[in-house]
């Protein structure tokens, strides 16, 4: 089957394109690509992560896979958890804290995700698609310049727990590009995940060694929290944006509702927006993050009521393939807890010591409750049928950076490269972040608190997106170069 795939990693963009050549779906590509990036892309996804999958078929409404991280703590008792671990992570020109440890692992859902997507949406066995995942994680995947970036700003999590120094320093010392990372527990486990679905990871024998591991660590992640966790389906927000219909990540994640609202104030005026006018829009977004907007996410009717009130009514992979069928999903794993379980291939995601997902403070999620994640895969429809699919990765730059790919293909009309390579801004608590590039002078005369960073950068996000060209229906793709990212068109054959 023809199509393109875009991806944080040209092994994994490959690995999905290779699921294309054999005659499998945008779905079957998507997790062939998923299962790859846990080898190519360790620090940032992996069996102990969470995400969400947004699936339009050609012949179907389209549905979001929730499979994002839940709090913990069904069982545990809160006084004797553990103390979140603080850690700095620098951008080079921006420093952000994050918060590492046994307590800031929460529920993962990966493992769910992929066998509920496999069996609705997929045509090749889960067997097939794990199979060169396995294979790349047992032989090690080159460390590309991009990724020993990731290695290099991510070494306090490497270094925080002799697991993890084991796994990702082996010779004592950071990995850099042309070493390769390898992970034999984690090729046995994608084996294990294809041949017996995802019961050993929530019921079994691999949820008991990590229920066990997190215990000892004073964690809040139990056997309760795993036997309990099951993937959700969620319909999609479609928000009309200057004749397209935008599919968006639905409450209870954050990310989707905030772009929607954005897409929604833009389109009451005609053409590209301005610099000026996104800042201002993505300062109306970031305002409605209250504590009330927080603790609306969970409630049912919470979308449509926000947006009436309003409007008078972290790596990605996206694919489109000859068929009509468009995939986006994002995972992430956060920046890893630090704690990697022995025998289970399996790094803890750190949810729970996101800042980004508790800005009321640490613990206030009840047990089972979604994290509100700004992940946020979308789907553009063009009469229907899905014409541009992008997401990133980058935490609260997640919904700045999708914004900003769709103001420049939708209403700028760059392809899919120029709109993904476009110098990007972020506003957040006052202050406008931006890449060289972009025309500050307005803002700056409006006496605009600024923080230039000196070249692109990964604290930008990592958008991947694949594009049908209207009128010709010609498929192309862009991945991130902040993020060394690939994209790969795959011919129909005839």
């Amino acid at each position: 089957m023809g199509g393109v795939v875009a991806a944080g990693h040209p092994v994994t963009a490959e690995a999905g394109a290779d699921v294309l050549r054999a005659g499998g779906n945008a779905v079957d590509a998507a997790i062939g690509a998923m299962l790859a990036s846990f080898a190519a892309e360790p620090l940032l996804t992996g069996l102990g992560a969470g995400g969400f999958m947004l699936v339009v078929p050609p012949d179907r409404e389209p549905v979001l896979l929730d499979f994002f991280v839940e709090a913990p703590g069904r069982e545990g008792d809160p006084a004797a958890r553990a103390p979140l671990v603080p850690v700095d992570v620098s951008f080079g020109d921006v420093v952000q804290v994050f918060h590492i440890g046994a307590s800031a692992a929460g529920t993962y859902g990966t493992p769910s995700g992929i066998c509920t997507a496999s069996q609705r949406f997929g045509t090749v066995p889960l067997e097939a698609l794990a199979a060169p995942a396995a294979a790349l994680a047992r032989a090690g995947v080159e460390i590309t310049p991009e990724q020993a970036y990731v290695y290099e700003i991510l070494a306090p999590i490497e270094a925080a727990t002799p697991e993890s120094r084991a796994l990702f320093m082996p010779e004592g010392r950071l990995l850099q590009a042309g070493d390769r990372f390898c992970n034999p527990d984690l090729g046995d486990a994608l084996e294990r995940l294809a041949a017996d679905g995802d019961a050993p990871f929530y019921t079994g024998d691999v949820a008991e060694k990590v229920t066990t591991w997190v215990a000892a660590r004073g964690g809040m992640l139990g056997p309760a929290d795993l036997a309990a966790y099951t993937t959700c389906d969620r319909e999609p927000i479609r928000v009309d944006y200057h004749g397209r219909d935008v599919l968006l990540n639905p409450p209870p994640s954050a990310g989707g509702i905030l772009i929607a609202y954005a897409l929604a104030v833009l389109a009451r005026t005609p053409g590209a927006p301005s610099t000026e006018e996104l800042v201002e829009v993505m300062g109306l977004a970031q305002a409605e993050r209250t504590p009330a907007f927080l603790a609306g996410l969970a409630d049912p009717g919470f979308q449509q009521s926000f947006l009436a009130r309003r409007l008078g009514s972290t790596t990605h992979i996206s694919v489109l393939d000859e068929d009509g069928w468009g995939c986006s999903v994002t995972c992430t794993n956060g920046e890893g807890c630090g704690e990697v379980v022995p025998g289970t291939g399996i790094h803890l995601n750190n949810m729970m010591g996101e800042q980004d997902l508790s800005p009321l403070g640490w613990f206030r999620h009840p047990p089972g409750r979604r994290l509100p994640s700004m992940m946020a895969p979308t789907i553009v429809l063009a009469d229907g049928r899905p014409e541009l699919v992008v997401g990133s990765a980058g935490s609260n730059r997640i919904r700045s950076a999708i914004l900003q790919v769709i103001v420049n293909v939708l209403d700028r009309g760059m392809d899919a490269v120029a709109a993904v390579e476009a110098p990007r801004i972020h506003f957040e608590d006052g202050v406008v972040y931006a890449e060289p590039g972009v025309d500050l002078g307005p803002l700056i005369a409006q006496r605009q608190a600024v923080e230039r960073f000196r070249t692109r950068n990964l604290f930008f996000g990592g958008a991947q997106a694949v594009l049908r060209e209207p009128g010709t229906g010609l498929l192309s793709g862009a991945a991130d170069p902040r993020r060394g990212g690939s994209a790969v068109i795959v011919r129909e054959q005839a």
